[in-house]
């Protein structure tokens, strides 16, 4: 009659555990395109508060824009440069709210989008930083891609090609970085109150698990933000939030629920 008691008591010093990342799902190269579809319908259902993240960007890039054609800024440029990278995630959290409210019936509001972003600080903010590391050692990778690779107004045709060639290669490199770090992260923060560390981690596991959809996804990305600039950024205004909605479907249908880990005390 002993043993139930020392059962129950065994059983009292049980406690489950967040795991270190969340487990993902398989994907088919084709995905992406699903996400892209998905994303246009959200944008179609709430176009005014889609729109209105997407003229805030806009809006941005052309002061940074203006910056750099301006003499005596790049100061300037280089402040505003970093003070995007840290309101960036607190941005994207728009799209997604909006995504998530559709999801859940609700009609869309503006409210409700600040109310979950300001929840989040704290996570954004580790987030940000993240980033902001990443872009300061970018920064300084491509310096140093200036120093190794002069061009100056008498540089020859190969000379133009190395630099373009080797500093491309580094932009690539730390571009990558930053995708592999965010693709799922800031919609997963949002919906399953998750911190910024669990989350990057997370993200990194699933890119890792399904490369082939993920370069079709990030080529998609590039060309999409490409189009944007080559209508002088006025279609970002439209593409950005396209992307973001579409980045939500595409973390609901990668990112598979939690299991909790049990720990025996």
């Amino acid at each position: 009659m002993e043993q139930p008691k020392v059962l129950e008591e065994d059983a009292k010093k049980v406690r489950e555990i967040e795991p270190l990342f969340h487990p993902c799902n398989r994907l088919e190269v084709t995905a992406p395109l699903r996400w892209l579809r998905l994303g246009w319908q959200d944008l179609k259902r709430a176009p005014r508060l889609s729109i209105t993240y997407g003229l805030v960007v806009t809006l941005l890039c052309f002061l940074l824009t203006w910056l750099a054609w301006g003499e005596g800024n790049s100061m300037a440029l280089f402040t505003i440069g970093i003070g995007i990278i840290l309101l960036g995630p607190a941005l994207a959290f728009g799209p997604y709210s909006i995504s998530r409210q559709l999801e859940k019936g609700l009609v869309p509001q503006f409210g409700y989008c600040i109310r979950e972003s300001g929840g989040q600080m704290r996570n954004e903010l580790l987030f940000a930083l993240i980033l902001l590391v990443i872009f300061l050692v970018w920064a300084r990778a491509a310096s140093m891609v200036h120093v190794f690779f002069p061009i100056s107004g008498d540089t020859g045709l190969m000379e133009w090609v190395q630099f373009l060639g080797v500093g491309t290669a580094v932009g690539a490199l730390f571009a990558g970085l930053v995708f592999v770090a965010s693709a799922f992260s800031l919609p997963m923060m949002l919906d399953r109150n998750s911190d910024a560390i669990t989350s990057a981690l997370t993200s990194i596991n699933a890119v890792r698990k399904n490369i082939p959809a993920m370069i079709v996804w990030s080529a998609m990305i590039v060309g999409l933000v490409l189009v944007g600039f080559a209508t002088a950024f006025i279609g970002l205004a439209i593409i950005l939030p396209w992307i973001g909605h579409a980045t939500w479907h595409a973390y609901k249908e990668t990112i598979a629920p939690a299991r909790k880990i049990k720990v025996y005390d």
